[in-house]
């Protein structure tokens, strides 16, 4: 760090001027916005909708709240405000409120000032221990937020309760001069959220009856999920007023904007990202589950799917595929359809069930979202059963139907060799040439992979049966697996 001023009598000499918090945002982001940095980098598919508003806000000088589903980056946005302060600010040494030399605002600090004046010694505050944040549970005080009085500081320096210095500030007086943040703003209970009516309003605070002017310096930002969502509670209708800026957030609106979030959060290690091979294919599957939960009849929509799910898969699935070259003996390996059943986990904790859902079971609606993830992206890469029948074409995949028809049968299991997993789909005739026939560059573990998604795909059209049986999948005829009783009891 640069050498800065000691003393209040060096930091005049500097030429420091004081800024609220809200001006430096406005400032800061104003030359951000000159020179075409990205104010709030990592931030994927807000570029049109949500950061405009959010730049909008903040040179209005705005309080903020952003209201939307859970894992919409509202946190990781509020978080970023941090990167548009200044890097250091002077501090009064010793002030509990991180109070500026220039402009102090308890009775303590005044008079520090005045006793000391010039020699006054100051400290520099970083931008990165000017962020504050609570989350919003039911237990959280007036004392937590705002303050209280302090028995214990009364009796150690003997002082009555009428006394200022008795005072144990909160959170949000400490916060001053920074950037303080409430998760889930419905969630604190009715009467609190009164207290900070007056700090939003005029920015100062009351603590038992003592009357404190202390004029506060806080740029607050709140994170809330649509009111409709949770029934825990909600934002009082004061409250609500005196954010000057309600921002709502969305879930990505493409798979390609999803597999951006996914690849930058997804903490896959390096050497595991060296022998797991990810097929594009496969991380379009991964987000399309997602989508597919957000519109199912199975999953509490209010709720909503949030991008954490999509994630977790990701990196369940390569640890799936990694644990099965392990098991195996093998140096690399590519992850495959199958290995997908092995995300479930990570999907059984990122759903909330509607009835129905509870009826089937988190694993049940689990391979559902997969078989309706296959079927969503099947005629981007094959033509669509559906569209051969309708347009009475000649059906690509008739040879393959036709072995199953005749009695045959394919299992793939989870703990296949890759040598095993390749014999096993080349066994079945036509299965290569319907790939080629779409895609002719395809070789290697790309081939395997599609030629899979077309089985699954056909089982999705109805061509085919699939059973799942834990990590292992069974294809068979329609006709065969209603007799044996095999069959998935898909839509």
């Amino acid at each position: 760090m640069m050498s800065l001023p000691k003393n209040l009598g060096e930091l005049k000499k500097s030429g420091y001027v004081s800024r609220t918090v809200k001006e430096e945002l406005r400032e800061n982001l104003l030359k951000a916005l000159r020179e075409k940095r990205n104010a709030f980098p990592g931030i994927f598919g807000y570029e049109h909708t949500v950061i405009p508003q959010l730049e909008r806000a903040v040179l209005a000088g705005h309080n903020l709240n952003f209201l939307g589903l859970r894992g919409q980056a509202k946190t990781r946005m509020a978080r970023l405000l941090v990167n548009l302060l200044d890097e250091y600010i002077p501090v009064i040494q010793g002030s509990e409120l991180n109070e500026d030399p220039l402009d102090p605002i308890t009775e303590y600090s005044k008079n520090l000032v005045a006793e000391s004046g010039d020699d006054l010694p100051i400290t520099w505050w970083h931008r990165n221990d000017r962020y504050t944040e609570k989350l919003a549970t039911p237990d959280v005080t007036v004392a937590d937020l705002i303050g209280d009085l302090d028995p214990v500081k009364a009796s150690n320096l003997r002082l009555s309760f009428s006394d200022p210095a008795v005072i144990h500030y909160g959170l949000v007086p400490r916060a001053n001069r920074g950037i303080f943040v409430i998760n889930e703003l419905p969630d604190l209970q009715a009467r609190i959220q009164v207290a900070l009516l007056n700090i939003l309003q005029e920015g100062d605070i009351q603590i038992r009856g003592f009357k404190l002017r202390l004029l506060l310096d806080i740029q607050f930002v709140f994170t809330a999920n649509p009111e409709d969502y949770t029934n825990r509670g909600s934002i009082i209708t004061p409250l609500k007023d005196r954010i000057e800026s309600q921002i709502l957030t969305h879930y990505p609106n493409s798979i390609a904007i999803s597999k951006q979030i996914t690849d930058q959060e997804a903490a896959i290690q390096k050497d595991v990202a060296d022998k797991v091979h990810v097929p594009e294919l496969v991380k379009d599957l991964l987000e399309q589950i997602a989508v597919e939960g957000r519109r199912s009849e199975y999953v509490d929509a209010k709720s909503g799917v949030s991008t954490r799910l999509t994630i977790t898969a990701r990196e369940l699935a390569v640890t799936t595929a990694e644990w099965r070259m392990i098991k195996n003996g093998e140096k690399k390996t590519s992850v495959r359809i199958t290995d997908l059943l092995g995300i479930i986990p990570a999907v059984n904790g990122k759903v909330e069930l509607v009835y129905e859902g509870d009826r089937e079971g988190p694993a049940k609606v689990a391979q559902h979202l997969l078989g309706k993830a296959v079927k969503a992206l099947f005629p981007t890469w094959f033509t669509s059963p559906e569209r051969i029948k309708r347009k009475k074409e000649e059906n690509p995949y008739r040879e393959i139907i036709d072995w199953f028809g005749n009695g045959n049968m394919v299992e793939l299991t989870a703990s296949l060799t890759d040598r095993e997993y390749k014999n096993l789909l080349y066994q079945i005739p036509g299965l290569d040439l319907a790939v080629k026939k779409f895609h002719p560059n395809a070789t290697g573990d790309d081939l395997n992979l599609l030629m899979e998604f077309l089985l699954f795909g056909l089982s999705e059209f109805s061509l085919l049966s699939r059973h799942t049986e834990q990590d292992d999948v069974s294809f068979q005829d329609i006709l065969g697996a209603m007799l044996d009783g095999n069959s998935d009891d898909e839509e």
